[in-house]
């Protein structure tokens, strides 16, 4: 047993060890926003797909760059707009003539055969092109006239959208931010931050980044966090989390029946298991504890709890109505009768 659990604290070690790796080389560009690079991080190594909101000029598109950049992946750059067609994104067969003289049709792969496809604002098309992502996003495939295409593995769709509040931009259907495993909000940089933007970017020098990981080792990590133990009374703690954003569900709190219109599905309570296994790595554990939860709990959540007519008048945010959830939902079950 004490073999077993040693080994499976190296593998926490050389997980910590490879993270780091990436996040230093993100950071040789990157200034700030660790809780920002973290989330993408966390998403890489489940396997899930990224959102990030925030007005234009914050790094969002830096950030993705600069991923791909650090992993020996194939990158591909979609900017979205209104004009922006389903076919666009996915591709289209065309007719095309072969030596002999005889025409036929060819399918054309899209930008979204690739491995990290950049989403760049995305909400600014159409939700009928957003929609060209669903299957994508939740299977790996394409279909295209009745024939389905496999991605490369691994896949990651990171997409940048604009608060809804602007102009020229379209809310994302709900089906599709479901897809998304994490909802990151990109805020300003800090004075220190600032300045040291300044003076990366205005002095002439030029930065390089170097790959540290490729998809074959991301994959082995992937497989590794699923391994990660997930105790039976800290899931159940999940599963409440996410029925407490049920309105009158058997779980749901005053808060809930007031602002809550929508709750979160069960890919809630799956992004909070695993991105709770990562936290767990990160701190050198082999096993989930509730704190890991508490801190993954608003990425995983914010966009999958659609708050009602009351709340938007009453200016609530959906950030303080989770943390007031996460507040009241005990860590340990209540006795039934």
């Amino acid at each position: 047993m004490s073999n077993v659990a040693e080994e499976m604290q190296q593998q926490a070690e050389q997980f910590q060890q490879r993270y780091t790796a990436v996040r230093d080389e993100i950071g040789k560009m990157i200034v700030g926003h660790d809780d920002i690079v973290h989330g993408v991080l966390t998403s890489m190594f489940v396997g899930g797909h990224c959102l990030l909101e925030g007005v234009p000029g914050l790094g969002k598109t830096m950030l993705v760059r600069t991923l791909s950049e650090t992993l020996s992946l194939a990158f591909s750059r979609i900017q979205f707009t209104p004009d922006l067609m389903p076919a666009d994104i996915l591709g289209t067969n065309m007719i095309v003539e072969n030596e002999e003289g005889r025409k036929g049709f060819e399918f054309q792969k899209g930008p979204i055969f690739t491995q990290i496809c950049l989403a760049d604002e995305i909400n600014r098309a159409t939700p009928k092109t957003q929609s060209a992502l669903l299957e994508t996003m939740q299977e790996g495939t394409v279909t295209v006239a009745g024939t389905r295409y496999t991605l490369d593995k691994p896949f990651f769709v990171l997409a940048t959208q604009n608060p809804i509040e602007q102009e020229g931009t379209y809310p994302l259907p709900e089906a599709q931010l479901d897809r998304f495993m994490f909802k990151l909000v990109v805020g300003y940089s800090t004075r220190d931050e600032l300045n040291t933007i300044v003076d990366r970017t205005t002095r002439g020098t030029k930065i390089d980044t170097s790959k540290v990981m490729d998809g074959e080792e991301i994959m082995r990590w992937q497989k590794l966090v699923r391994e990660v133990i997930l105790a039976s009374h800290v899931q159940d703690y999940i599963v409440r989390l996410v029925l407490a954003t049920h309105p009158d569900g058997p779980l749901s709190q005053d808060v809930t029946n007031q602002y809550i219109r929508w709750g979160s599905s069960p890919r809630g309570a799956q992004t909070l298991a695993l991105a709770a296994k990562v936290r767990a790595l990160l701190d050198g554990r082999f096993n989930v504890s509730f704190e890991d939860i508490r801190r993954v709990y608003l990425p995983s959540m914010r966009h999958r709890t659609l708050l009602n007519f009351e709340a938007q008048a009453e200016g609530v945010d959906v950030d303080d109505v989770l943390l007031e959830l996460l507040e009241k939902v005990p860590e340990k079950a209540e006795a039934t009768a």
